[in-house]
């Protein structure tokens, strides 16, 4: 799997609301318009990517959360992380239609570039499998099933009516677990809370020189010796006063890369 994550394009922890578990997946397109640039420039994938990104959160009529998918798909095989793992679809994630399913929208349009890519198809697929390991159901779905819509398109659409076959020569289903852990979110991090989040968390800390532990024992307990070690990782990403409290926090949190558990 070629994943670009949300840390590589720059983008902060998704404010979209948690979900943990779907009946499944749907699939989209973008239908506009959509450059055939895209098939010979993955940066142009890339910008594509931001573009709609931007264009959602400019939406205040809808109040957009983030950019509505979970992940997407270019024609060169690359999975593009949006809102990601455990995250609701959408707009902002309250609508049964949405709630229902996971998004993984493939960067092709109703005009230009129309047809994935077997590339393309791959990496939906393993957007499906990575999925499916945590939390999403086995059903797949185009987003006109359930909605009058013509999304995902014509060819995109007859491929996941074939049950979306993951074409040949496009790699193997995705690792069962993500690169970083997602962030838990504040309140998690209590005095005595024991996780193997936090004994994740403790090693990268000591890797990125934050160690301010004075035992290595109950590694995996949040106690003052991970209050003074993230407090010293904030200070280290330039947080000063109240902002390198020893609190974990959405934006510090995806800069350490703490590892899946």
């Amino acid at each position: 799997m070629k994943l670009v994550t949300r840390d590589q394009l720059g983008w902060p922890a998704s404010a979209a609301p948690t979900q943990t578990s779907t009946q499944g997946v749907k699939v989209h397109y973008e239908g506009t318009d959509v450059s055939t640039k895209l098939l010979t420039d993955h940066a142009e994938c890339l910008a594509e990517w931001q573009a709609i990104r931007k264009s959602h959160l400019a939406n205040t009529k809808e109040n957009y959360s983030d950019i509505a998918y979970n992940y997407g798909a270019c024609a060169h095989g690359y999975l593009l992380e949006g809102r990601g793992i455990g995250k609701r679809t959408g707009a902002n994630g309250n609508q049964p239609l949405n709630i229902a399913h996971y998004a993984i929208v493939g960067l092709v349009g109703s005009e230009g570039l129309t047809t994935p890519t077997d590339a393309m198809l791959g990496a939906i697929r393993d957007g499906i499998e990575l999925l499916r390991q945590h939390g999403a159901g086995t059903e797949i779905k185009g987003h006109r099933d359930g909605y009058a819509t013509e999304c995902p398109g014509g060819p995109l659409y007859a491929w996941v009516e074939k049950g979306a076959p993951r074409p040949a020569g496009t790699g193997t289903p995705a690792p069962s677990k993500p690169v970083y852990e997602p962030f838990p979110g504040a309140a998690f991090f209590t005095a005595g809370r024991r996780s193997p989040v936090i004994a994740a968390m403790h090693k990268r800390l000591v890797a990125e020189g934050c160690n301010k532990y004075q035992s290595s024992a109950n590694a995996d307990v949040w106690g003052p010796g991970d209050e003074r070690s993230y407090a010293a990782w904030q200070r280290k990403l330039g947080y000063a006063g109240t902002g390198a409290d020893g609190i974990p926090g959405a934006t510090s949190w995806a800069k350490l890369h703490v590892p899946n558990v």
